[in-house]
């Protein structure tokens, strides 16, 4: 199995590294060929969406990734990623990839000192840890989105078709638990 993680800009090699430990072959995506090799799934990584973006477009990556989902590539989006798979932004009237039906709110906890961790359910994995750095949430979610985590009543975590997007980063909490990328390695096993 090859999983891409787009390594633009943001925290990917925590992802690659992730996933590494689980015995998968994790490839950095720099440019168009790195995306035109077969994958099983991608990850769209934490860090600045618009920054991310702009890149896609410059390398001439963000029509053949939109394509890609859209056709039901699995994707694990955390933080930044999410924004990225948006299909609407609550404070922001720029969109990205809009694969994804749901609203977000970017930067919702506040700016770097508003970052925080907790554990909390996640769908049927039970607990788990969760680190957010000024992280967005779902406002709301469209037909077909299954909530798979809520903190403070606000929603953290959604899944639309094999699209998996988390407002924290469990890619810096794999020393506790590896269960997210173990369930997203699953998605991108059952294609």
């Amino acid at each position: 199995m090859r999983i891409g993680v787009l390594a633009l800009q943001g925290a990917f090699i925590e992802h690659v590294q992730a996933l590494q430990q689980l015995g998968v072959e994790a490839v950095e995506l720099r440019q168009l060929p790195d995306l035109e090799q077969p994958l099983d799934g991608i990850v769209l990584p934490g860090g600045e969406s618009t920054v991310q973006g702009k890149l896609l477009h410059e390398l001439g990556m963000f029509a053949l990734l939109q394509k890609k989902i859209a056709q039901g590539l699995p994707v694990l989006a955390t933080c930044a990623g999410m924004i990225l798979l948006a299909e609407k932004l609550t404070n922001d009237s720029k969109v990205h990839l809009a694969t994804m039906p749901i609203t977000v709110k970017r930067n919702a906890y506040g700016r770097q000192l508003g970052s925080f961790f907790t554990e909390a359910e996640f769908g049927k994995l039970g607990k788990v840890p969760m680190t957010f750095i000024r992280a967005p949430y779902i406002d709301s979610v469209g037909d077909g989105v299954e909530v798979l985590a809520a903190v403070d009543e606000h929603i953290v975590a959604a899944q639309y078709g094999k699209q998996l997007a988390l407002a924290f980063h469990p890619e810096l909490d794999v020393a506790k638990s590896t269960a997210i990328h173990e369930y997203f390695v699953s998605l991108c096993a059952a294609k």
